[in-house]
């Protein structure tokens, strides 16, 4: 399409004669294939050409009244002949090569050559700003003005706009939401210029190596390491950064941990999860490691007639071996996770109040 409608000096639909069409120009022929398609209902990204093709396309729609069969039919044979010649495109120079290979080079690689070149990314800016989520939009939204905020959540889905308002202090969540009401008169361009500047701006910054932030890193390291080497390091922490060592163990969820970040109406639900052997072990272990509280909380959260048959089985089982009982509630623990994970189980924060 891009070739039916280069731009130069072309007549408008040249006037019949003696009965004997005179040639149409590239132009016409581009609107008449662009009229053609748009009839049948084809999506056609006009909006990606320059926008002096646009008008020029418009124009010169805006010119022609009727074409005949015959030459509808000329213009689509020569239009499809051209099209089979076509081997291979490459779009848009640098920013065409870039949304190309989006995902095949690195982010470090792609962000700095869009910055060598001054290339945005391309495509509808609100769509990235959406894909980044709340923890990335809000230091942006908190240093915005109350206009640009009111703007930026009307065009954020709702889950997500609610999220960030929640988040947001009192005061200044009351000046956004009632800035939203004077948002009726905004223009389009407008909206589209808030979305590629707020992009821009997200887009300046460093590209992060990690996909989480130090806490939730070193949190679930030890969330995945032996009770002692986990107290050890904690220890350390404690010692070096008491701050960081607090946020760390606030990410950690422990066989210890149990009775006050887990629902007991949520216990039933873990042990259906948990293989019954490994059950047994990890109770059987729990006192001699420090969790009898854990212990405890899970056989007082269960039916009376299964909390019996497992007393059983303790007892039964006798003395474990520390190392069996520890890899046993570090099954225990795994399952939790995997149930948080994936959306089936929600944690208590210790520090809700509620």
């Amino acid at each position: 399409m891009n070739d039916l409608a280069l731009p130069g000096s072309f007549p408008a639909l040249p006037a019949m004669g003696n009965g004997v069409p005179a040639p149409l120009t590239r132009r016409a022929k581009a609107a008449i294939v662009v009229r053609l398609l748009v009839n049948d209902g084809a999506d056609i990204p006009l909006e990606e050409l320059p926008e002096e093709l646009q008008a020029r396309l418009t124009h010169q729609m805006g010119s022609m009244r009727t074409v005949d069969r015959d030459t509808l039919a000329a213009v689509v044979d020569e239009f499809i002949e051209e099209l089979e010649k076509i081997g291979l495109t490459f779009k848009g120079g640098m920013a065409g090569a870039l949304d190309a290979l989006d995902g095949k080079i690195s982010r470090s690689t792609a962000a700095r050559l869009r910055k060598e070149a001054g290339v945005r990314a391309s495509g509808d800016p609100w769509v990235r700003l959406r894909d980044l989520g709340p923890d990335r939009l809000l230091p942006v939204l908190q240093h915005e003005s109350v206009e640009i905020a009111a703007v930026m959540l009307s065009k954020l889905p709702i889950p997500i706009a609610a999220e960030l308002l929640g988040r947001l202090p009192g005061p200044q969540a009351r000046r956004i939401t009632y800035a939203v009401s004077q948002t009726a008169a905004v223009t389009p361009d407008a909206v589209d210029r808030i979305g590629l500047s707020l992009a821009a701006q997200l887009d300046t910054q460093p590209v992060q190596a990690f996909d989480s932030d130090p806490v939730s890193r070193v949190g679930a390291i030890l969330n995945s390491s032996t009770t002692l080497t986990r107290d050890d390091m904690l220890t350390g922490l404690d010692e070096t950064d008491q701050g960081f060592a607090n946020a760390v163990r606030k990410a950690i969820f422990t066989f210890g941990n149990i009775p006050t970040r887990i629902a007991p109406r949520d216990i039933p639900r873990i042990l259906r999860e948990v293989d019954p052997g490994q059950l047994v072990i990890a109770l059987a272990g729990a006192e001699e490691a420090g969790y009898a509280l854990s212990r405890d909380f899970i056989l007082e959260n269960m039916s009376g007639r299964m909390a019996d048959q497992l007393r059983e089985e303790v007892e039964e089982a006798g003395t474990v071996k520390p190392a069996d009982a520890e890899d046993a509630m570090s099954a225990m623990v795994a399952a939790i996770r995997e149930m948080e994970q994936n959306g089936d189980l929600l944690l208590i924060d210790e520090d809700d109040t509620d």
